[in-house]
């Protein structure tokens, strides 16, 4: 069945671009549009009317062929259901700008019904040997039917999965950035994925998942590439990091291989909430103080910068799938503390420069 993985992966592409030019009518007719000059928000690049929504596209190209390829369990209909009120919420943001924090709570409840539905974290592995056991402490109890909650196991996937939807959403501020190094994220799961089948059968599942994101998502990126025709709208950046979320902890709970591929993401998430932290404002408070945003204050491109971004995440991820555990355990330190200092270097030169808006 691994044959039939470019196979699903052109089919979501095909699936996500020709809707995405019906959703760019859909969005300019109902009003899912960004215009600047009515909503002004200090951490968007973009100049003009830009319609929204883009995760209806995205959503529809992942889960249209779903519906064929993987067993229509519990699980399934959990991240369906997620994934669904994901993309609702992110068409109410589109329309109405929501609060952070009206979106925070949504998250979480969107990530409840995953962890609901079973998706948990057992263990994880010890970088210095062996694995750590979260499900060491189980509840049960009976609600149509009998389920049973393990208290870390479940707590720690749930935060796991808020905090790659936030992390994701905020590196999407320039055009095609999102889209290209999600797609490239999907696809170092994927192919990890195809590692264990030989000892879980149950991973070709996951791989078809993992080339059905990475498909969606490529078939999206024409149309939000430099200039964009759509944006993914809040739905999209958070699906992407839902699905990523996902595909790290069903393949095997790879999460260090996430972090390692995410680095520049991850780094600018938590430099970013460091710095709002410490300077005391909300985390959630938006600025123009990410990555992207400083290198666009040096005079980068829209193209430059998205380009930048899916090289280190390729590089990264060629990386990744070349280690072991406990390598990728120093590799995730010594590539944060990279790119944190990148940031660091780039913040301090941006104030000393102020270059210009042009595409390079």
């Amino acid at each position: 069945m691994i044959f039939l993985l470019p196979i699903f992966l052109v089919i979501s592409f095909l699936i996500s671009f020709a809707i995405t030019p019906f959703v760019i009518s859909f969005a300019r007719k109902y009003g899912f549009v960004d215009d600047p000059t009515k909503r002004p928000h200090p951490a968007h690049t973009h100049k003009g009317v830009i319609p929204r929504a883009g995760g209806i596209a995205i959503f529809l190209g992942i889960f249209i062929p779903i519906f064929f390829v993987l067993p229509q369990n519990k699980i399934f209909w959990g991240i369906f259901a997620a994934a669904a009120l994901i993309i609702v919420t992110g068409l109410w943001d589109d329309k109405k700008d929501r609060s952070p924090y009206i979106r925070f709570g949504l998250n979480i409840l969107s990530a409840l019904i995953a962890v609901l539905s079973g998706i948990g974290i057992p263990y994880i592995t010890n970088p210095l040997g062996g694995i750590i056991r979260l499900d060491t402490i189980r509840f049960t109890f009976s609600f149509f039917g009998d389920h049973s909650i393990l208290l870390f196991a479940d707590l720690f996937a749930l935060i796991w999965i808020v905090w790659c939807m936030n992390m994701v959403n905020w590196s999407k501020g320039v055009d095609g950035q999102m889209p290209g190094f999600v797609a490239i994220s999907s696809l170092v799961i994927g192919l990890l994925s195809l590692r264990f089948i030989d000892q879980d059968i149950g991973q070709i599942s996951v791989t078809y998942l993992a080339f059905l994101t990475a498909g969606s998502f490529l078939g999206f990126l024409p149309w939000n590439f430099y200039p964009q025709k759509i944006m993914p709208g809040y739905g999209g950046g958070a699906l992407a990091g839902f699905m990523l979320a996902v595909l790290s902890i069903f393949s095997y709970g790879k999460l260090g291989t996430m972090i390692l591929v995410l680095g520049i993401p991850l780094a600018d998430a938590v430099y970013t909430m460091g710095r709002r932290i410490f300077s005391g404002k909300s985390p959630f408070k938006p600025d123009r103080e990410h990555l992207h945003h400083k290198l666009l204050s040096l005079g980068w491109g829209r193209r430059r910068i998205a380009l930048f971004y899916w090289t280190i995440s390729a590089v990264l991820g060629i990386i990744a799938l070349n280690l072991s555990s406990g390598q990728k355990a120093f590799a995730m330190v010594l590539v944060l503390m990279l790119i944190v200092g990148f940031i660091l270097w780039v913040s301090r030169i941006s104030r000393l420069s102020y270059g210009t808006d042009e595409e390079i």
